[in-house]
């Protein structure tokens, strides 16, 4: 017979069963022979107590009777201890699931068997866990719907307390000339520009994050894909004072990508390596297959990220101190949307730092070139 269905509770209550009728049996059947022997060799007239006990209850009782009771009894008795354990157990899932029902989640149920009442019992831990867990991420998510209004708010309120603040002195007149009102105005507009690409930057980052942005993945080169995209950013490196330079390429890292969406997580990688990187003069674009998964690194040369910062690099609204003030202009989405972006696209992200050197390393996985001759030429 299987062990597991033998270790099992309707098993243990027939054992406990079996065993209290043959202990009950025994002890009957061992009494019978006790009471037979004493009443034989007690018919003399001062015969003993017990002898006397014995004998008025089988005259009054009945022997028949009398071994009906002590069996049921002796049988309840037996089964009571031989399942004591049981229900010890039973007892203490009972005391677990009115701890949980009480809130107490931390709360364990020591599982001491392996049959059903040990299944319960981890059943009861797991869901706890769960409990806790699913408690725990609730909180977290409130506390970041909180820190995402909080951010909005502040980043929204920054520019708009400008234009309003600049606006009003056109409005009341509290300008000298025309020469300072068209001052007024060029900055009220730059502020505009700024506020509109924070709320293109959110409503961009819902979407991605929130995986509501439908993707029509193809087969995408890397290589020429990324050599395109820096040969754009051109003119924005050479108005910061840099250079491109790409190393590796030689071979095709053929990906399924949906390229408009993956060009703007590349835009904002390349952006923040302009904005952060300028003191080292040159991007560094390398490009190479290892294993089954085609790397992209993207380096950048200046002062180095906190070890501290670097773990928050992609939460939204985080930025560095030093390199991550409005008035470089970022609006601290950039980097959540390009990670978002490359996650939907089943790839992964990474910063390291160091040394004056900052790398920002993408993984795809890849895959077979496309046979089309058109899709190939891409």
């Amino acid at each position: 017979m299987n062990s597991k269905l033998i270790n099992t509770v309707r098993w243990k209550f027939i054992y406990a069963f079996l065993l209290s009728g043959i202990l009950t049996a025994a002890i009957l059947y061992g009494g019978s022979k006790v009471v037979r022997f004493i009443l034989k060799a007690q018919t003399y007239p001062d015969y003993s107590l017990p002898a006397r006990g014995i004998r008025w209850l089988v005259n009054n009782i009945g022997s028949l009777p009398l071994m009906i009771i002590v069996g049921i009894l002796g049988f309840v008795l037996f089964f009571f201890l031989f399942t004591r354990r049981l229900m010890l157990v039973l007892d203490e899932i009972t005391a677990g699931i009115q701890e949980v029902a009480k809130g107490e989640l931390s709360h364990r149920i020591e599982v001491k068997t392996s049959d059903e009442f040990g299944v319960v019992a981890a059943s009861i831990n797991q869901m706890a866990e769960q409990l806790q867990l699913s408690l725990q991420e609730e909180r977290s998510a409130v506390a970041a719907k909180n820190d995402l209004i909080t951010g909005i708010s502040h980043d929204l309120r920054t520019p708009l307390t400008s234009i309003l603040g600049f606006l009003e002195y056109i409005e009341k007149d509290r300008y000298q000339d025309e020469i300072e009102m068209r001052y007024y105005v060029s900055i009220a507009y730059e502020k505009s520009l700024t506020l509109r690409k924070l709320i293109d930057d959110l409503f961009e980052y819902t979407r991605v994050s929130g995986g509501s942005l439908p993707l029509s993945l193809t087969s995408l080169n890397l290589s020429p894909f990324l050599m395109q995209l820096a040969e754009e950013f051109a003119p924005m490196l050479e108005e910061a004072g840099m250079t491109y330079k790409i190393i590796g390429g030689q071979e095709p890292l053929w990906i399924q990508a949906a390229p408009g969406e993956l060009v703007r997580a590349y835009e904002n990688l390349f952006s923040n390596a302009i904005r952060y990187g300028a003191q080292g003069k040159v991007m560094e674009i390398a490009l190479s297959l290892e294993g089954e998964e085609a790397v992209v690194r993207i380096s950048n040369y200046g002062e180095p990220i906190p070890a501290q910062d670097l773990p928050h690099l992609f939460d939204r609204f985080y930025r560095v101190d030093k390199s991550r003030s409005r008035d470089t202009g970022g609006t601290g989405l950039g980097l959540a949307i390009a990670k978002s972006m490359i996650e939907l696209h089943q790839g992964s992200i990474a910063a390291y730092s160091e040394q004056g050197r900052t790398d920002f390393v993408t993984r795809f996985p890849v895959t077979a070139a496309p046979m089309n001759r058109d899709q190939a030429e891409r």
